[in-house]
Parts: structure tokens; sequence; C-alpha cells
């Protein structure tokens, strides 16, 4: 089975581009949302919570925007974050892997080239778009401010260090064309599980 790591910058439409293979029936891990799901763990919550002293709300979960707040703006804080999450993320993927029987799977995450974890995957690609667009896109989605999209961006590595580093580049500012390049990538990772 091939491995395809999935990433891109904040507003870059990676989660876009995952569904595009979602819909081709292609098995898609999303590594943001499983992420967000353990963070939701009371025992998770609560160890969030007494590392970056933020208040739990009255179901026990963190507050995800005073969280956002702390580990967008200080890079320890984040790695620290990240420290905590990303290995029980690694470790739910182990075992969604080995459940799945298709030729190829998407592996979607923020920080693949951050986290050095490029090396776990057979292929890379990174999906781009101009970063005026990626800005407005996230202001629209989260309701937030340039300035804290701006910020977000400054915690991630820029496109073009990326760019040297991904096997294949999907550029998402049209759906239409963006789809034609998610069909042409399909149809390449099907010839080469074929071999």
């Amino acid at each position: 089975m091939i491995k395809i790591g999935l990433t891109g910058g904040i507003g870059s439409g990676k989660t876009t581009v995952a569904q595009m293979f979602k819909d081709k029936n292609v098995p898609v891990f999303t590594a943001d949302i499983e992420a967000k799901k353990i963070l939701d763990r009371p025992e998770v919550s609560s160890e969030v919570s007494r590392v970056f002293g933020v208040k739990l709300n009255s179901e026990n979960l963190i507050n995800k925007t005073e969280l956002a707040k702390i580990v967008f703006n200080d890079g320890k804080a984040l790695e620290r974050l990240n420290s905590i999450i990303h290995p029980k993320v690694h470790t739910y993927f182990e075992r969604w892997l080995s459940k799945q029987k298709a030729l190829y799977i998407i592996y979607e995450a923020a920080i693949i080239f951050e986290k050095n974890r490029a090396s776990d995957f057979d292929y890379t690609i990174l999906v781009t778009a101009p970063e005026d667009l990626r800005i407005k896109r996230v202001m629209e989605r989260d309701d937030i401010t340039s300035a804290d999209v701006e910020s977000r961006m400054k915690a991630q590595w820029p496109e073009s260090k990326k760019k040297e580093l991904a096997d294949f580049i999907i550029e998402n500012i049209n759906l239409k064309e963006t789809q034609q390049q998610v069909n042409k990538l399909h149809e390449k990772f099907l010839s080469f599980s074929d071999k």
C-alpha cells in the first residue's frame, strides 16, 4: 500500500483536496481532526490545562481559542503542545492504517515537513495558494482577523521551503483546475501501485 502525505499551509485548501481524494474512495486520515478529538479527551484536556494554565470549560474541555492564542504566538509552547498530542495521533494512525485495504492512502496534516515526517511516506503532495487568498479563506472560515491568520502562518514553514521538498504540488486557486490536478495524481498513484 502506498502512503501519501498531503500537506499545505493554513488556508491552502488541503482539506478540500483531501475531500476530492475521498470522493474517489481513497481512504484519508486527517491528522488535524484526530488531534482535536484527542485534545477533547478528559485526561488530555486536563494535562494541557495544567501545562499551559488554560481553564477548562463547563464540559471539562480545553478552551481552544485561548490555547491557540498562546501556542501560535510562542514557538516553544507550540512544540510542547505538539509533543503531547502528536505521539497519540501517530499511534491512532498506525491502528487506522492496519485496517485499510486500498491501493493507496492519504495522510493529511499541516506540518509534515516541519516535523520531519516526509520520510514516513512514499510521496508527498503540497497544496499551495497565494498568501492573500489563504488569509481571506481563513478569516472567513474561522471568523478571525488577518493578524491572527498571519501569526498562525508564522508558526508554519513558508511555502517556498515546502515546495523544494514536495514530490507533487497542487495549486488550489480554481476548484475545477484543482480537481483536474487531483484526477491526474489519482491515476498516477494507481499506476504506481500496479507495479
